[in-house]
């Protein structure tokens, strides 16, 4: 079975900076494209952060691109989501998720993620 558990949410003032973690287990990690999604109150849920299963392509929602950064250490297991100079719209529940198939390139659609984690609360204050 596989399982995703993310880490690092919290209280961040505007301006400062947090990092996620999500530890994935029951598969073979590295054969599969991990993507960040959030969904913020009264908003639906938004694709933030694509990576291939290789860790060489990205991806970002326009509203992230300059200051997140995905990235991945396949030998941990490990994905990671960098959150730079912050804002009040950042405030979202925030889920890792990992891809169905062993693609190689990037998604940012959600029905291509057959595997999420349970979700950490990232709230930014102003």
């Amino acid at each position: 079975q596989v399982q995703l558990v993310e880490s690092g949410g919290g209280l961040v003032q505007t301006g400062g900076s947090l990092r996620l973690t999500c530890v994935a287990s029951g598969r073979a990690f590295g054969n599969y494209g991990l993507a960040w999604f959030r969904q913020a109150p009264g908003k639906e849920r938004e694709f933030v952060a694509a990576i291939s299963r290789d860790g060489y392509t990205t991806d970002y929602a326009d509203s992230v691109k300059g200051r997140f950064t995905i990235s991945r250490d396949n030998a941990k297991n490990t994905l990671y989501l960098q959150m730079n100079i912050m804002n009040p719209d950042d405030t979202a529940v925030y889920w890792c998720a990992e891809r169905s198939g062993a693609y190689v390139g990037v998604s940012s659609r959600s029905i291509d993620y057959g595997y999420w984690g349970q979700g950490t609360q990232v709230t930014v204050s102003s």
